[in-house]
């Protein structure tokens, strides 16, 4: 199948979701060279907008993402990636999802989970105060 990378300036949303509970764990975004990797590795790769390379969820913290599947929606501009996630999160700031506060209708983020790791055990002072992917 055609991917259309084209369409979005080359790089696509990838949806990842946990296989088993269904949750969503985090979005990042994928270039053709970073699927063919995630295809190849059966771990997801993203390519980092910020650093501009290709960056595999879990090479600092180790915790990978391993897939499980693949989907494509309807448009072919949109990855869904049901993985088993190894490790104690995927969140930068400590939490098991990206997805860790509810909205409010005033406006207001209110944290609904409680973390499951310490980022600075993790990835180290300079990496926990908020550096985005």
């Amino acid at each position: 199948m055609e991917i259309a990378f084209a369409k979005t300036g080359g790089l696509i949303p990838a949806i990842v979701q946990d296989y088993s509970s269904g949750d969503v764990l985090m979005l990042g975004f994928m270039n053709d060279a970073a699927l063919a990797e995630t295809q190849r590795t059966g771990e997801v790769v993203f390519f980092s907008r910020s650093r501009n390379k290709l960056w595999k969820k879990g090479e600092s913290s180790g915790h990978v993402l391993k897939v499980r599947e693949m989907r494509i929606d309807c448009d072919a501009d949109t990855i869904l990636a049901r993985v088993d996630a190894m490790g104690a999160g995927v969140c930068h700031e400590g939490y098991r999802s990206c997805f860790f506060r509810v909205l409010e209708g005033n406006g207001e983020a209110r944290v609904t989970e409680t973390k499951s790791f310490e980022p600075k055990q993790v990835y180290g002072a300079e990496k926990s105060a908020g550096e985005k992917r």
